[in-house]
């Protein structure tokens, strides 16, 4: 079983799924960097807040009444809070790593298309000599 085992993950597409899964994670905390301190802040300035993760209702007090200046500070006061902002942040960084993503894609996808075509195969004399019979019966 052991050595099962050491074949199965060995194998090239376990290898390259798992330096996938750690690149990704690498560009999802570069992502969530560029959404936090490079979009959010601008978008939250036009919108008239400063921070989308600090958006949220207050579901159900705490033990010190509100309000509340974040989320962190209404949930150590215990309170029940509906985080709203942080789904919007969330929502942008998925967008982000989808547009990423499909540009990846769409440039292999361009790098496969430039591939010359094989030209087709030459035809056969022997259906090229059926094609003329073909033809010459049919005039």
């Amino acid at each position: 079983m052991l050595e099962e085992f050491k074949k199965f993950a060995m194998r090239g597409n376990v290898v390259d799924m798992a330096v996938g899964i750690i690149i990704g994670a690498a560009f999802g905390k570069i992502v969530d960097s560029l959404v936090k301190d490079l979009i959010m802040p601008p978008i939250g300035l036009l919108l008239g807040k400063v921070d989308f993760s600090n958006l949220f209702f207050v579901l159900r007090e705490g033990a010190g009444t509100g309000p509340y200046l974040s989320v962190e500070a209404a949930q150590k006061a215990g309170a029940v809070t509906f985080n709203y902002g942080m789904f919007i942040n969330t929502v942008i960084s998925f967008l982000i790593v989808a547009f990423a993503v499909f540009l990846l894609i769409r440039a292999i996808n361009r790098l496969k298309a430039t591939e010359p075509a094989a030209p087709p195969p030459a035809t056969p004399e022997d259906v090229m000599l059926l094609r003329e019979i073909r033809d010459a019966l049919t005039k």
